[in-house]
């Protein structure tokens, strides 16, 4: 009847959990014995009697360590390596990232410019005491656009005399100019611009041609008097 348990089945639930109790018996036994052969792997039990066994484990031991010191240390230098990169990364991202923003306003700087430039020294003596002030009013306001550039780190240079430099210069023409060092500026039309150590407008300029060779600036008075050796030879 359903709910009336015999004595057969007292006697089963009996042996069923004198099985399950033997059984997690057995497991604790085995887990025991796993935990012992995991301790003597890592330990090698040896006998201290025998001093070649003993310097084995002695070098097999040595040599775990340094093999864990030289990953140490190769985790440190990839880190370290990896902090710096970031940095710089960080810092160039802070230097250009106004670029894209200084380079349009370049073309403000130079209208300002142009505008200065349209007015002649005669009519700035002649002119009225509102026009003087107007011109005042640009020139001022050239001069705090240049400030604010400068301390994005925009810089301004006139390369005129310099030898031209395809990285730096934009040649617009050639002048012809037997007086004048060949290969080198003769005329800057604009002034160029840098951004940190990169350009971010070159100067566009009128290059000699037909001049002496251009003579480089001798950065060591001591070095070797070969006078052809060391220069680099320019077309006319």
């Amino acid at each position: 009847m359903p709910g009336h348990r015999t004595e057969e089945d007292a006697l089963f639930d009996d042996l069923a959990a004198e099985e399950e109790r033997m059984a997690a018996e057995e497991q604790a036994e085995l887990d025991a014995e796993d935990e012992v052969e995991e301790t003597d792997a890592g330990t090698e039990t040896i006998d201290g009697n025998d001093p070649a066994a003993v310097l084995a484990l002695l070098d097999k031991l040595r040599t775990e360590n340094e093999e864990l010191k030289d990953r140490t240390l190769r985790t440190v230098a990839e880190m370290e390596n990896l902090r710096r990169r970031t940095a710089r990364e960080i810092a160039d991202t802070r230097s250009y990232a106004v670029a894209n923003f200084a380079r349009d306003l370049l073309a403000v700087g130079d209208n300002l410019q142009r505008a200065m430039q349209a007015v002649s020294a005669e009519k700035r003596e002649s002119g009225s005491e509102e026009f003087k002030n107007l011109l005042e009013g640009v020139e001022l306001t050239e001069r705090e656009l240049l400030k604010a550039l400068d301390k994005a780190g925009v810089a301004k240079f006139n390369p005129e005399g310099e030898k031209f430099d395809p990285n730096l210069h934009q040649a617009m023409f050639e002048m012809p100019n037997p007086d004048v060092p060949n290969n080198s500026v003769a005329q800057v039309v604009q002034e160029g611009y840098t951004i940190g150590d990169r350009v971010l407008r070159p100067a566009m300029v009128g290059v000699a041609k037909g001049g002496p060779k251009f003579e480089e600036p001798q950065a060591d008075a001591g070095g070797t008097e070969d006078g052809d050796g060391g220069d680099t030879t320019e077309a006319s």
